[in-house]
């Protein structure tokens, strides 16, 4: 089995998000894919099923899987990045799309040159939220945190905190095992705040993400947690075109375009490695 570390989210080798994206060309051995997520210990490992060159127009989108290093999950958008970028440098799509068959529905991702790179868009749907009121809740964010948060809303997997600025997203240091326990029914907490010093650069919004109940305390970029908060931003904003940075250690930018129920996001990515499995 073919394998390829590819950073998402960056046009720079060691930024960004890194994934692997294995190229599967028999049945899917649930077990073996996470088995093989554990060992690449990443954020994210894609596994795409690829039995001939895809064209567009195909009847069957490629199938698409994700696994943290200790669950499988339903989406994951930078993953999906790499996935569409190593197809692409494969040979394996040569047109300018490329769908794919997920948990989260039929996924769709377009190519376009850009100034000597391949600009990748994925059409996502988009996240709706809602407030919540539960102030204990809030309180043990806070703590978790170790900062104070101004509101607080629910996606259906996500819990997002606003927070007063973009220093305090950067300077987070949360207590992992606090923020794990602060609500059972989220598999993350998603914390942003409008753009300070990043707004030179043509960013409209900050964020950092956090997923210690999957295994990944944090996550450097998120394409996604995008699909919540740039609906969110865009709503505040008054704006359907929005930059997002999210400013873990790697960092990254996103590019978003929203429009009614879907969020399209915007990267290029980087293989920095390629192999095989060598196990039979």
């Amino acid at each position: 089995m073919k394998v390829y570390i590819v950073d998402a989210f960056t046009d720079v080798p060691f930024r960004g998000n890194p994934a692997a994206v294995c190229l599967v060309e028999h049945e899917w051995d649930e077990a073996m894919m996470q088995h093989i997520a554990s060992e690449m210990n990443l954020s994210e490992t894609a596994f795409v099923h690829v039995d001939a060159v895809w064209e567009e127009g195909a009847q069957h989108p490629l199938g698409l899987r994700w696994f943290t290093p200790e669950v499988e999950v339903d989406l994951c958008g930078h993953a999906t990045l790499a996935t569409a970028h190593v197809l692409r440098q494969c040979g394996i799509v040569s047109g300018d799309r490329v769908s794919f068959e997920t948990k989260s529905g039929i996924l769709h991702a377009a190519y376009k040159e850009s100034g000597g790179q391949c600009e990748i868009t994925l059409d996502f749907p988009a996240s709706s939220l809602m407030p919540v009121e539960d102030e204990a809740l809030r309180v043990r964010l806070e703590e978790a945190l170790g900062c104070s948060v101004h509101e607080v809303l629910r996606s259906r997997i996500e819990l997002m905190a606003i927070v007063d600025s973009e220093q305090t997203v950067r300077s987070l240091e949360p207590n992992w095992e606090q923020l794990k326990a602060c609500d059972q029914e989220a598999i993350g907490v998603l914390v942003t705040a409008r753009a300070g010093e990043s707004a030179h650069d043509g960013i409209d919004f900050v964020s950092r993400c956090f997923f210690p109940a999957l295994g990944v305390n944090e996550d450097p970029v998120t394409g996604s947690a995008h699909c919540t908060m740039g609906p969110y931003w865009g709503a505040k904003l008054g704006k359907l075109s929005l930059t997002g940075r999210q400013c873990s250690a790697r960092e990254g930018v996103v590019k978003l375009e929203l429009h009614q129920e879907r969020v399209y996001l915007t990267g290029t990515a980087v293989t920095i490695m390629d192999g095989k499995f060598t196990f039979s």
